[in-house]
């Protein structure tokens, strides 16, 4: 059974879609912790009313020092041994000095259908180019941001009426199918891509 620790620093939905289908029976995977850089993070109460242990490393007491901050959060996921890390919104970027202990075990999702889009803005963007579908990626977490080899992809058309805000929800809504099913494979030890209509 794959130990697994979440990163957020929100709301927490992709967290919940995680952690409902780990608790099911045939998961090869159990989530160990939640941890966010926010203590206001609404991930944070929902993932201890799923009986999840929770734990806080703000990061604005580091100011610009980002190696102090990834050293204390390495320190909080310690006692809890996780053999897989997966970003859920986590709004820090990580630096190599943090990536490289944890690549080919550390999985992140992203609101575009990269290579397109890396960073933020995405749905912005994909309309500003005219783009005729969107979608989100989960890949595994290499030092290079928004990189690493793609494990699974899901789709989405573009309307004519789309705002970035209504082409985000109906993002999101393939982020909760699109998550569950890479980590459940990926745990299992398959790296095969799952990709969804």
């Amino acid at each position: 059974m794959k130990r697994v620790a979440i990163l957020l620093s929100g709301g927490g939905s992709n967290m919940v879609k995680l952690v409902e289908d780990m608790h099911r029976d045939d998961h090869p995977a159990q989530p160990v912790l939640v941890l966010s850089n926010s203590a206001a993070a609404g991930g944070l109460a929902r993932a201890a009313a799923l009986g999840v242990a929770t734990a806080v490393v703000d990061h604005r007491p580091f100011g610009q020092d980002r190696a102090a901050f990834e050293d204390a959060l390495q320190a909080a996921l310690a006692p809890f041994a996780p053999d897989i890390l997966c970003l859920a919104g986590f709004m820090r970027v990580l630096t190599a000095g943090f990536v490289t202990p944890w690549q080919g075990r550390m999985l992140n999702i992203h609101p575009s259908l990269l290579p397109k889009y890396r960073g933020l803005h995405t749905h912005a963007r994909a309309l500003e180019a005219g783009d005729t579908e969107a979608g989100c990626t989960v890949h595994e977490v290499t030092p290079e941001l928004d990189d690493g080899p793609i494990l699974g992809q899901a789709r989405v058309p573009i309307l004519a009426d789309d705002t970035p805000d209504t082409l985000a929800a109906r993002v999101l809504a393939q982020e909760h199918r699109l998550y569950p099913a890479v980590l459940r494979r990926f745990a299992a030890g398959d790296r095969t891509p799952v990709y969804l209509g």
